[in-house]
């Protein structure tokens, strides 16, 4: 988070730029290419599709490559001959085609970090930005325990993998262990969430989850134990806490497999817009015309060609993902994020995902209750933010559900910033911080912290674990539901 003073804000907007082109990691057993992090700034599979398409090699796609290319596509992928193409089809095409033309890992010691999300060892984060987190973590708690308190941080994503997962991890242990407020144990296995193991924790820190990130898809019965067991955890006195990702989890079409594809989000947006006549197919015409659309909607300067710095962004903007975490396909419907696939989890979060601005989307930052003590650490300022920033579809979001404690400043972002948000709310309430109650245990979210520069902020970094102690239940706060201010 970037604070705006006189005095530093040239030294803190530099800092805000750095590491934009980090890459994000891909899920086990993902096919090579497949990139985490949701794009945030880097493309998602764009930089990959804008190799398979540059079919002369210059450095730019023009018109007739673009579209050439899906139709050459369209041929390999209706091996049925049936003149048609399902989304499941065309993203399965893609993701072979991302398999296909990924460039190779980078060498150990290369130019690009091999650890975090960013490198080959995608659970171990950069020591560079563990420096750099410990600096400024908090001194100590801003209420003593009222006990010896501790936290499973579950690191599991079925969609996209953000790579700053293993350094938030480290963060919850590292600032559980200097400010003496809990001690934190870190998973990657969502058999972890089940009923026995959970008695030994105080709270859940969901980071980054993506997708329908506790389901088995080959147990059904486990699947509705590890739900069970987190509804039983928080609503019997205890706590959840999530950050960024957590908000883009079970929401889309279905769970289908639960696993990875990096094709699924795009194929899914190709149907949703493409599909004249709602049979739920592409027919060699209509993906013809709606790939001559988006190439004129990468085409911002009308050049009639793109370049490769630009296509990964644009194409990231282009189609957000149509379920959870980008986790499937998805034939239904076009609603903006889908719908919810585990509806009590969906309100317990507080929303779930539609859109986001691409990091390092400036967003001025208003605090929308300054009295709580989980906002004292911003005195009561505004303050600016270059982050991925995600939206919510607008009937899961609710102050009617939620205590907002920061939102957008919508009325200072540039009318040429609001046109980037497809289907934006009719409300233009854009929370970014919350709590609320749950049964008989608590809530809080913090939709920032997809770059890895915010876990070096301090404010940030007091933010966060304000929000953990009143999840556990050590700090006491205002935790009624929001009513929508005047704006």
């Amino acid at each position: 988070m970037i604070m705006r003073t006189a005095a530093s804000i040239a030294v803190l907007f530099a800092t805000a730029l750095v590491h934009l082109t980090a890459q994000g990691g891909a899920p086990p057993g993902a096919p090579a290419g497949a990139q985490g992090g949701r794009g945030g700034g880097r493309g998602g599979i764009g930089p990959v599709l804008f190799t398979a398409i540059d079919g002369n090699k210059d450095g730019t796609v023009t018109r007739d490559e673009f579209t050439g290319a899906f139709d050459k596509w369209f041929t390999e992928w209706d091996t049925a001959k049936s003149g048609s193409l399902t989304a499941q089809q065309i993203g399965d095409g893609l993701t072979k085609v991302v398999a296909a033309f990924a460039p190779p890992p980078p060498a150990s010691g290369g130019g690009q970090d091999p650890c975090s999300g960013r490198g080959a060892n995608a659970r171990v984060p950069c020591q560079a930005d563990v420096d750099k987190m410990m600096a400024a973590l908090p001194d100590k708690a801003i209420v003593t325990p009222e006990k010896p308190r501790t936290v499973l941080v579950l690191a599991s994503a079925r969609g996209f993998v953000h790579s700053s997962i293993p350094l938030a991890a480290k963060t919850m242990e590292e600032m559980g262990k200097k400010t003496g407020a809990w001690t934190a144990t870190t998973t990657y296995d969502a058999a972890d969430i089940n009923t026995e193991n959970l008695k030994k924790y105080d709270l859940v820190f969901l980071d980054s989850t993506t997708g329908c990130f506790l389901d088995d898809p080959n147990d059904p019965a486990a699947t509705a134990a590890r739900r069970a067991a987190l509804l039983d955890f928080i609503r019997s006195g205890k706590g959840i806490a999530g950050i960024h990702a957590a908000t883009d989890s079970y929401h889309g079409a279905s769970c289908g497999g639960g696993g990875f594809s990096p094709g699924a989000a795009t194929a899914a947006a190709l149907v949703a817009q493409g599909d004249k006549d709602a049979d739920q197919k592409l027919s060699r015409a209509e993906l013809s015309a709606v790939t001559a659309a988006w190439f004129d909607k990468l085409d911002t300067d009308k050049s009639g060609k793109i370049a490769q710095a630009d296509f990964g962004p644009r194409f990231a903007a282009l189609n957000p993902p149509a379920g959870g975490g980008r986790q499937n396909a998805g034939n239904g419907p076009a609603v903006p994020g889908g719908q919810p696939l585990w509806p009590e989890f969906n309100k317990i979060i507080g929303g779930y995902f539609k859109f986001h601005w691409l990091d390092p989307q400036l967003i001025v930052t208003k605090i929308d209750d300054p009295k709580s003590p989980l906002t004292a650490m911003f005195h009561g300022q505004s303050f600016e933010i270059r982050d991925e920033t995600y939206t919510y579809n607008q009937e899961s979001f609710s102050r009617d559900n939620v205590h907002v404690l920061t939102s957008i400043d919508y009325s200072k972002m540039s009318d040429e910033d609001k046109a980037k948000e497809t289907n934006p709310r009719s409300d233009h309430d854009y929370a970014l911080s919350w709590i609320r109650r749950e049964g008989k245990g608590r809530l809080f979210y913090e939709a920032h912290g997809h770059h890895e520069r915010n876990y070096a902020i301090k404010p940030f970094l007091e933010h966060i674990p304000t929000g953990v102690q009143y999840a556990i239940g050590d700090l006491k706060a205002d935790d009624s539901p929001s009513t929508k201010g005047t704006r």
